[in-house]
């Protein structure tokens, strides 16, 4: 059975299948609803419902209050459709944004790369090519299809038929755990995706900064290779931290893209490296080497950022201090229940 879900002010209409939410059938039909963790635990999701019954599943009482249900409000990566439905979802429209439907991809382990003693690199080959913007990320099914993980796209959509994922351990983590200890070469595996509203604004025509932490820096380096490829003398600015040598992956990499590129500047920074290291490079935290490397001076430039919630919140102070804004500010970071709690800047726009 299948319900019609019209989408306001958009005008659409798609049919919604019974056991289906409303943010994965949007998606599927190539229509971008506001979302960031997909597990009801954020609130970005959030839509009215207009006329029709819903059910609304696993939505936490922290992001959907009663009040909230009371008043026709839903998070649509958990509501699915009872009835015919009419909804009004506030979008704000985005010239770089592709309309790209999400589709299912079965593929094949070709590679697992232990980056750093923490980070595999996962290369996976699909049966077919995928489409995507360099940024976004795809669902893994993990385990049989036991679990699911999102994991940010690695390489440039160039290679569209292989694709890398950097999936670092996660302590107490199922799904990193299960990848660490199971996944093989030649171990089949299903994904879905193109997922995400993290991209280069293009169509601006400024410099770009990326500032990544952690398992963060996939997405910046997808993004890089893409621009670098459409434009050798792209500028373009990558700070980078970790916390001690043995984890910072990709150094060598990016030494030579900016050596072989004259507008790329690589900031790598260590913030717990030994002092008695041979390490001779930048030490201290990702937001100070930024403010350092601008001087304190972000005007002009767009800012990406991608890693841990806690690492965002600090470049957001620091990137407003240096007078960039939230109209400059893109970020990507997945939510879990204990990010869900944490508080946020009220001066900056999810994504």
């Amino acid at each position: 059975m299948s319900y019609e879900l019209r989408i306001e002010p958009l005008g659409a209409a798609i049919e919604v299948e019974e056991d289906q939410t409303i943010l994965d059938a949007a998606l599927r039909a190539g229509l971008w609803l506001p979302h960031a963790c997909c597990h009801g635990l954020c609130a970005t999701c959030k839509v009215q419902v207009v006329d029709g019954d819903i059910d609304h599943g696993e939505a936490s009482s922290y992001a959907l209050m009663d009040f909230e249900r009371e008043e026709g409000k839903a998070l649509a990566c958990c509501a699915r459709l009872e009835s015919d439905t009419v909804i009004e979802v506030e979008i704000d429209a985005d010239p770089d944004a592709r309309s790209i439907p999400v589709r299912d991809f079965s593929g094949i382990v070709t590679q697992v790369v232990a980056l750093t003693p923490t980070v595999k690199a996962i290369h996976i080959q699909l049966d077919e090519a995928i489409d995507f913007q360099a940024g976004q990320y795809i669902n893994l099914q993990i385990d049989g299809g036991r679990l699911s993980r999102a994991f940010s796209l690695a390489r440039a959509p160039a290679d569209d038929h292989h694709i890398e994922l950097n999936v670092r351990l996660v302590p107490g983590g199922e799904g990193t755990t299960w990848i660490h200890e199971h996944l093989r070469e030649g171990m089949a595996v299903q994904i879905s995706g193109p997922y995400g509203r993290f991209f280069v604004r293009k169509s601006e025509a400024m410099p770009s900064l990326f500032i990544a932490g952690g398992s963060g820096l996939s997405s910046p380096r997808s993004m890089i290779l893409d621009m670098l490829a459409e434009d050798p003398d792209a500028k373009i600015a990558l700070i980078y931290g970790q916390r001690t040598r043995d984890e910072l992956y990709y150094h060598e990499e990016f030494l030579e893209l900016a050596q072989n590129h004259g507008g790329l500047a690589y900031v790598p920074v260590l913030s717990h490296e030994p002092e008695d290291s041979s390490w001779d490079g930048l030490r201290g935290f990702v937001h100070d080497a930024a403010l350092a490397h601008f001087q304190q001076d972000f005007r002009g430039w767009k800012a990406y950022l991608c890693g841990p919630p806690l690492m965002i919140e600090a470049c957001i102070g620091a990137l407003m201090q240096g007078r960039l804004f939230e109209r400059d500010i893109y970020t990507e970071k997945f939510i879990s229940a204990a990010d869900a709690q944490q508080l946020h800047s009220p001066l900056f726009k999810r994504l």
